[in-house]
């Protein structure tokens, strides 16, 4: 049974708060979904409080059920046809992608920051994976922009998860870790085995099935929610089509994309 709790408080920052006081977790290691953000009213009439849901990402890891073996899935685009807001291209949040693009470091980062960085987050995610039971030696490839924690494992699926859940979840744990050492700006991946490339030749699968069917039946497409770095991948494949354009919904973690004809 998961240990999300539900807390609503006058804001949405008191009742974040208030729930980690309640989980005596700090901000870090809870994934914080917001249900309401609340109304103020007026001289106190029709006030409601703001409401969100607290869940530790230890138990996102360490719940998730899961096949031995996963393969990529090559999700199903639903085609909407209910009338849409139009929002042009150019309106497409590169904002989303900040944690996984590469930017400047800055360059005063030691060696040595990187390297304890890189020892730590390994052992970390290695200690994760034994108490999950799937033992892996994990392997670093460090550079002063990026940073990829690979898993090498005989239990590939417990650590992939459904769609990758729980390689993601890993993921954002791995980024925590490396970002108390190194306070530029770096990107940071986590894999096991060869997934992230099998995945990302499945997002292309989608993208490309999705652009066919947006010029074929004239109507928007909604992809699922994808992590921020997916909806990246997509967006760029669609970006060579111009008759196709693209632009994100939604508030993560169920940010999704949007693909229709280009106006």
């Amino acid at each position: 049974m998961t240990n999300t709790i539900k807390v609503s408080d006058v804001s949405v920052e008191k009742a974040i708060q208030k729930g980690l006081r309640q989980l005596g977790l700090p901000q870090d290691q809870v994934f914080v979904e917001i249900i309401s953000e609340g109304k103020k009213g007026l001289f106190g009439f029709g006030q409601k409080n703001a409401e969100v849901e607290l869940t530790p990402v230890a138990t996102m890891v360490s719940e998730e059920v899961v096949e031995e073996v996963v393969e990529p899935v090559v999700e199903t685009a639903e085609e909407v046809t209910v009338e849409t807001v139009e929002v042009p291209e150019e309106d497409f949040d590169e904002d989303d992608f900040e944690e996984e693009e590469a930017g400047e470091v800055d360059y005063e980062e030691t060696v040595d920051q990187l390297e304890e960085a890189a020892r730590v987050t390994k052992e970390y995610l290695e200690g994760i994976a034994k108490t999950y039971g799937a033992e892996a030696t994990v392997t670093v490839e460090a550079r002063r922009d990026r940073m990829t924690f690979v898993f090498d494992t005989d239990k590939q699926g417990l650590l992939i998860g459904k769609h990758g859940k729980i390689l993601n979840a890993l993921q954002v744990l791995a980024q925590v870790s490396v970002h108390r050492f190194v306070k530029g700006r770096i990107s940071v991946q986590v894999d096991v085995g060869d997934y992230r490339q099998r995945r990302s030749e499945t997002l292309q699968q989608i993208a490309e099935r999705t652009a066919r069917k947006v010029l074929k039946t004239k109507q928007p497409v909604y992809l699922e929610p994808l992590p921020a770095y997916e909806r990246k991948q997509i967006h760029a494949a669609l970006s060579k089509n111009k008759r196709i354009s693209t632009h994100s919904e939604g508030k993560e973690p169920h940010r999704y994309l949007v693909v229709e004809i280009a106006e």
